[in-house]
């Protein structure tokens, strides 16, 4: 068995890796495979969940303060307790454009309200329950895939 010294460096998004060779011997590899979505064999990583609100020319955070209001809330922290939200933390990828996102001007807002919970919860990789609740016109535009790393970090 030996031992390969890899060396690695950036430049920009591209990361070139190599043994040492010199720079003719190189190659290019594209990456193509991801752990997300994956629900069988040893490392599981199964999509829960896909999030994304449509606000149709209206402000975030100003439409979904109508609603929390209109449904009897004073703050999206009280929406902790109406919802059953998944425990622990999943990891975010950004939904794809072609996926359909729930109208928040015309959805029911029982639909309506989960998603801004859940939205609210969510960086732009991590889903984290324990974290606060920030409606933010970035965190309520956002539409994410939530995967659960159960089968991944061991």
């Amino acid at each position: 068995m030996s031992i390969v010294q890899l060396n690695t460096f950036t430049c920009g998004a591209t990361i070139y890796t190599n043994i040492g060779g010199p720079m003719s011997r190189t190659r290019t590899e594209k990456i193509v495979s991801t752990l997300l979505g994956k629900d069988d064999g040893f490392i599981k990583c199964p999509r829960r969940i896909s999030l994304g609100l449509e606000f149709e020319g209206v402000h975030p955070v100003d439409c979904l303060e109508v609603i929390l209001a209109a449904e009897g809330f004073r703050d999206p922290e009280e929406l902790r307790s109406r919802y059953t939200l998944p425990q622990g933390r999943l990891i975010c990828r950004p939904l794809a454009d072609n996926k359909k996102r729930l109208s928040a001007i015309n959805g029911r807002p029982y639909e309506v309200l989960e998603q801004a919970l859940m939205l609210g919860l969510c960086t732009a990789h991590i889903f984290d329950v324990k974290r606060p609740v920030l409606w933010t016109e970035t965190s309520l535009m956002r539409a994410v895939e939530l995967f659960d790393p159960v089968g991944f970090y061991a």
